[in-house]
């Protein structure tokens, strides 16, 4: 049975990532080693790292005004790396509220700093991307904080906020290299590889070498931007494996176009499963304004709830797997990341429609 894998995390990956993994596990290039078993100081290791950063450089058009760093802790140690590396001597940091990620992100830096909540979607269940006309932005902001892709709500931005000369910072965790994006309009970027770049355990910044400078004293070594750019994220032992992975959906990425390309498919994807949402007559449906709903994470609901059991139920035996949503909002989500082929969506439109058939 063709199993597809739903999940929003860790997720599902590139098929010809995982063959090429299997067939290099015992014996990377000749070297009579795994990459489980390199030191990260070796030539081999460094080579890879060199290959994976090039790669993802290409991939974004990352200039040379900033730097690309692979690091642990995950998008949630961010949340605290961030201001911790960002405040300097400012006092305050602006945030926009989408969604149950923001809220973590809001929730660590109100540790280091005075939040200032610029904006909110939580009038309406976060189900929307606020206008940028209505954030009320402080003068004085370390940084403005925006989580681009809400992974449990499914609320995504399809444009890039302009706040002035106040670095941007953005949570990319769920739908980084899924398309293009301009990465100069951006102070820092940061994202959980696990998603849609690669395994648990790699996470991913990009910062500005401009800002490299304002890191509190407090800030652990290993987490200190600035001292992790002049080691070339080698002050402590990388995640080894994970930048390897990475470094092989890099390459998978540009041989299917690029981010140019991939968003082609992500795009068809999307319609796919929506136009089926929007056409079940409110069988099921999505909560998101339409224009800023993600094309990674789709939550959708049964206008009957208590079918949702036998919907699980039901998909799990046809190979659909990790549809349930997750437990803050209920009903289902299906994350289709990258790697996602379209024939998953297709499988999935197919049971939904046998299931509204039977259950309708």
């Amino acid at each position: 049975m063709q199993v597809f894998n739903f999940s929003a995390g860790p997720a599902v990956l590139p098929k010809e990532v995982l063959q090429r993994a299997a067939d290099e596990m015992l014996d990377w290039h000749g070297s009579g080693m795994s990459v489980m078993e390199m030191s990260h100081r070796g030539p081999e290791f460094i080579a890879i790292a060199d290959k994976a950063e090039a790669d993802l450089r290409r991939l974004l058009g990352i200039g040379d005004d900033y730097e690309v760093l692979f690091l642990q802790g995950g998008a949630v140690g961010e949340n605290a790396f961030v201001p911790m590396n960002l405040l300097g001597d400012r006092k305050v940091i602006d945030f926009v509220n989408t969604g149950e990620w923001s809220k973590k992100s809001i929730k660590e830096a109100k540790k280091y700093a005075q939040v200032n909540v610029a904006a909110s979607g939580e009038d309406k269940r976060f189900t929307y991307v606020p206008a940028r006309d209505t954030w009320k932005l402080s003068p004085d902001a370390a940084y403005v904080h925006v989580c681009t892709n809400e992974t449990i709500g499914g609320v995504e931005y399809h444009w890039t906020p302009d706040v002035g000369v106040v670095p941007l910072v953005a949570d990319m965790s769920s739908h980084i290299l899924s398309r293009p994006i301009d990465v100069s309009k951006y102070g820092v970027i940061y994202a959980g590889a696990q998603k849609n770049a690669g395994p648990a355990g790699l996470t991913i910044v990009i910062v500005r070498k401009a800002l490299l400078d304002r890191a509190l004293p407090i800030t652990p070594s290993a987490f200190h931007w600035k001292e992790q750019a002049e080691a070339d994220s080698m002050l402590n032992t990388p995640p080894t494996y994970s930048v390897y992975i990475a470094g092989l959906v890099f390459e998978w990425l540009l041989a299917q176009g690029g981010l140019k390309g991939i968003e082609q498919r992500n795009v068809a994807k999307a319609k796919l499963l929506y136009d089926y949402l929007d056409g079940s007559s409110g069988f099921y449906f999505n909560p998101v304004r339409k224009e800023d709903r993600s094309r990674m994470n789709i939550p959708f609901k049964l206008r009957d709830e208590s079918l949702d059991g036998a919907f699980v139920k039901g998909a799990q035996a046809r190979g659909l797997l990790q549809l349930k949503g997750h437990r803050s909002v209920g009903g289902m989500r299906a994350s289709i990341y990258n790697a996602m082929p379209i024939e998953g969506v297709q499988a999935l439109v197919d049971y939904m429609r046998e299931f509204e058939r039977s259950n309708g």
